[in-house]
């Protein structure tokens, strides 16, 4: 047994006549008199193996152990299949069980189970054929991300977990500390505070898991000059909404010695080579997903993957939203934040292709964008694409360090907690810009999958933290 073994997406281009192993999980039997068929998955493609079990071939007592979620390893020949939608099947000799499953309690029956359902199995789900292809996708998508910005020299910084400030200035953070403690009695574990005093903590200070990583890449772009985020943050928001988890992962590259048109560059790049490398890698798996989760998407996807990308100020979009007639639910007017049914009109009734919007109102976005001469705007953008709206949002960095002390201040953030990034305006400072990308947003509009909690192996939100 060996990892070099034949996957069955390899199988499936096999040639009739050659010996073949195959290794997985047994989908569906069915007996038919004289034969038997067993569908056989390894996850390394959505197609499934089909393997032809001649009567007498393997004892039946063996063959009846071949029940769905059971964990085989069939040996035979490939043969030429006469059935539609394969070229060859697998005539099996030899049958070997590694892992039984009962058939009356095995949840992921060949009968549909709706998300809900399956979110409770979680450890099991990737087995079917939705969570299977999801998680195929995700994986080409991290190669993806990895490989455009390998690509183009950028170094790859892992970021710290734990930190002492908070990069958005919106709270919801999750405290880290080790003043809890357990306290085991008749009932079961109970929690009490040791103490209350920060000092007295672990890291001698109040901790909590980040929130951002951008923060901290900025520091490396100050020395390297383009570097990017790929890792797990944290938010503690009490959000039940199908966009909302507490751990996702995020993408944050910054560069420095470039300002926002070159951000708003890098951003529509990166969305053109994503998607493209997805469509021309997840065939079978998007084919899937057009089908059964979302009507379109693979024409959707084309179209942005191929689109030049328009360009627009915020004030222009709300006086284009203001002028539309439209009866939307959430009312426009400048200064406020633009909602999603604002964002899809603009995408995809006014424009009809994605949308970057620049210099939003000062207020409505966070301390460390850079101020325009304006006084009421920053040079801030997002990336709004069909079907969603908002994708990416990105901005140039405040590097003036007077200015970037009023934003502090005008926000009330605790200074001193930001000591080390004011010094990079003080010793050294460079125009730098950059984005955050929330990893799951970008799987759900790949796979158009609705929920973010189906995008991710475990999902962790408010009032849910198995496995």
């Amino acid at each position: 047994m060996d990892y070099r073994r034949q996957y069955i997406k390899d199988l499936l281009t096999g040639s009739p006549g050659q010996a073949a192993e195959a290794y997985g999980w047994v989908k569906t039997r069915r007996d038919s008199k004289g034969v038997s068929f067993v569908q056989l998955s390894d996850g390394s493609c959505f197609k499934d193996l089909q393997v032809v079990i001649d009567a007498g071939s393997i004892s039946d007592d063996l063959l009846k152990q071949a029940t769905t979620g059971a964990c085989v390893k069939f040996s035979g020949e490939l043969v030429e299949s006469p059935g539609e939608g394969q070229a060859v099947e697998l005539k099996a000799c030899s049958l070997e069980i590694y892992g039984a499953a009962d058939p009356a309690s095995y949840p992921m029956q060949k009968k549909g189970a709706s998300f809900e359902f399956l979110r409770e199995i979680g450890h099991l789900r990737v087995r079917g054929n939705t969570f299977g292809a999801v998680m195929r996708v995700r994986n080409r998508a991290s190669y993806a991300v990895h490989n455009f910005f390998q690509s183009r020299g950028f170094n790859w910084i892992h970021t710290p977990i734990i930190t002492a400030s908070d990069c958005e200035g919106a709270g919801a953070m999750f405290a880290v500390s080790t003043l809890l403690e357990a306290e085991h009695g008749p009932d079961g574990a109970q929690f009490r505070l040791k103490d209350n005093n920060p000092e007295n903590d672990f890291f001698g200070k109040p901790a909590f898991l980040t929130v951002s990583g951008q923060l901290n890449v900025e520091t490396q772009a100050m020395g390297l000059t383009n570097c990017y985020t790929f890792g797990p943050t944290f938010r503690a928001e009490n959000s039940h909404t199908p966009r909302h988890l507490a751990e996702f992962w995020m993408i944050e590259p910054e560069m420095a010695f470039c300002d926002i048109h070159g951000d708003m560059n890098l951003a529509e790049e990166f969305v053109h080579e994503v998607i493209r490398d997805i469509l021309d890698n997840c065939g079978p798996d998007l084919e899937f997903f057009d089908q059964r989760i979302e009507k379109g998407l693979i024409q959707t996807l084309e179209h942005v993957a191929s689109s030049e990308f328009e360009r627009m100020t915020y004030t222009e979009a709300v006086k284009l939203l203001e002028a539309s007639g439209e009866n939307f639910e959430f009312p426009t007017a400048w200064g406020s934040d633009l909602q999603s049914e604002h964002e899809r009109w603009l995408t995809e009734s006014k424009v009809g292709r994605p949308v970057i919007l620049t210099d939003y109102p000062k207020d409505i976005k966070a301390f460390y964008m850079y101020g325009n001469e304006d006084n009421k705007t920053v040079r801030a953008m997002d990336v709004l694409v069909p079907r969603i709206g908002e994708l990416i949002g990105g901005s140039q960095r405040e590097d003036r360090l007077d200015v970037l002390e009023a934003k502090i201040d005008e926000m009330g953030l605790p200074k001193e907690a930001y000591w080390w990034y004011l010094d990079l305006r003080k010793y050294g400072s460079a125009p730098h810009s950059g984005f955050g990308l929330g990893f799951e947003r970008l799987i759900m509009y790949l796979t158009g999958m609705k929920n973010i909690r189906d995008v991710i192996p475990f999902s962790r939100s408010a009032g849910s933290a198995d496995f």
